[in-house]
């Protein structure tokens, strides 16, 4: 009688092992073997990380390999089992891989596909014609719309972490990896000891410092010594975390009246600022999105400020971008100066604060949370409704949606909530 070897694949993760019943079912070309256990004497099945072989005789050749279904039932307790492959070798010495990359939970069945890329078109048979139809007709009864908030991108409808699909939540691994690194960062940035620090003004910019004192590598220690120049506020602009905002000035616009008068003495190629203009000199930094989003008040006995401010930018001589005049509202006026690297020091200072504080707001709002999370959810949940695991597109996209879902839905659930992180510790709310 035929054999088959079935080779399974328990994932090394933590808690990806299983004493659960594992029972299987080949199905082939001509026809399917009946449904067995998987299961070696005196022997623990399945533990995390191992790799078992088990033989499946049947009663005749069943062709071509099609489908693999995999079955899960509890033993004591329902006890989660992650399957990253099953591969199946047949009578005639071929093999076959079958990657699953999926949690069985509760009594669960999977049915799966060899590994082969596949469109539509490709498909031969009714049966893994049927089999493409059934996945995204499950999936899309699991992966469901859900408009979070209005303006907002469409997410995934789960309320928490623990609501999502089993596959997409994070490893045990990753949860406990995220408390790790947090308490890690608390420690390195000694932020209990001067959290009294976040509920009022500082005093002296000395404050500031020394809540980095722990942290000690090359690049650290030289930004510290360099920020307040003007060299460093400007290089943050290609280098820092939002590279975004810089735009090249091809005109002044009407709400930032900068003369040449004003930046004559930091233009260094004996040319006025129209021509440094036309020459593809200047920059500009525009962060009208903030005008008119009211303060939050993470402190009530405190009153917080937002800026909208416009930056000019200035590529000098030596390649180096620095900053050329600064207006902290979108509106010019006695009310809303221009402020110049020629004004005192610490007018100037605080100018460039501003503009580095809207800058943070932009860059966690709309460039990171928006423009990488959200957007990026959006495709991930289209992808599992619409594309079944052999379409070569879901092969391609999978690896780089992994955890997106499940920490947006952590995001919502924690940060961006209402009473959320960012009500409490950011100038812009949640």
């Amino acid at each position: 009688m035929p054999s088959y070897t079935v080779t399974v694949a328990t994932g090394s993760q933590w808690f990806a092992g299983t004493d659960d019943y594992i029972y299987i079912t080949l199905v082939g070309t001509e026809g399917c073997s009946e449904r067995t256990l998987l299961d070696k004497p005196l022997y623990n099945d399945f533990e995390r990380g191992a790799v078992d072989s088990y033989d499946v005789t049947v009663g005749e050749n069943l062709g071509e390999m099609e489908l693999v279904k995999i079955e899960k039932q509890k033993y004591w307790v329902h006890d989660d089992w992650y399957c990253k492959y099953i591969t199946v070798k047949t009578p005639s010495g071929d093999y076959v891989e079958f990657p699953c990359f999926h949690w069985l939970v509760d009594d669960k069945e999977v049915v799966l596909r060899d590994g082969k890329a596949l469109l539509p078109k490709d498909d031969k048979t009714r049966l893994v014609k049927q089999h493409r139809h059934k996945e995204l007709e499950s999936r899309r009864k699991t992966y469901r719309w859900r408009e979070w908030q209005p303006g907002i991108p469409m997410s995934i409808d789960a309320n928490t972490h623990k609501e999502l699909p089993r596959d997409i939540q994070f490893d045990s691994e990753k949860g406990v990896d995220f408390i790790l690194n947090y308490s890690k960062a608390i420690e390195n940035l000694c932020v209990n000891q001067f959290m009294h620090m976040f509920q009022s003004s500082w005093n002296d910019f000395a404050d500031f410092e020394r809540i980095f004192v722990r942290i000690k590598n090359t690049i650290s220690e030289y930004v510290m010594q360099h920020w307040k120049e003007d060299f460093m506020f400007g290089y943050q602009y290609l280098n820092g975390c939002n590279p975004v905002m810089i735009q090249k000035c091809t005109k002044l616009p009407e709400k930032f009246p900068v003369t040449h008068d004003m930046v004559a003495d930091c233009l260094e190629r004996e040319m006025t600022l129209e021509e440094e203009i036309e020459a593809g000199n200047i920059y500009i930094a525009d962060y009208e999105l903030m005008e008119d989003i009211s303060p939050n008040s993470t402190d009530p006995c405190t009153l917080q400020y937002l800026a909208a401010p416009i930056c000019l930018l200035y590529n000098n001589s030596q390649s180096k971008i620095l900053p050329l005049a600064i207006q902290l509202g979108q509106t010019p006026g006695k009310e809303n100066p221009i402020f110049l690297p020629s004004d005192d020091q610490y007018d100037w200072m605080l100018a460039k604060i501003w503009v580095r504080s809207s800058d943070f707001h932009i860059h966690q709002t709309v460039t990171h949370l928006l423009r990488t999370h959200l957007v990026s959810e959006v495709f991930g949940v289209a992808m599992f409704r619409q594309l079944p695991a052999v379409h070569p597109a879901y092969k391609l996209l999978l690896p780089h949606i992994r955890f997106t879902i499940a920490i947006n839905t952590k995001a919502r659930e924690q940060l961006i909530c209402e009473f959320g992180i960012f009500d409490k510790v950011s100038d812009g709310g949640g």
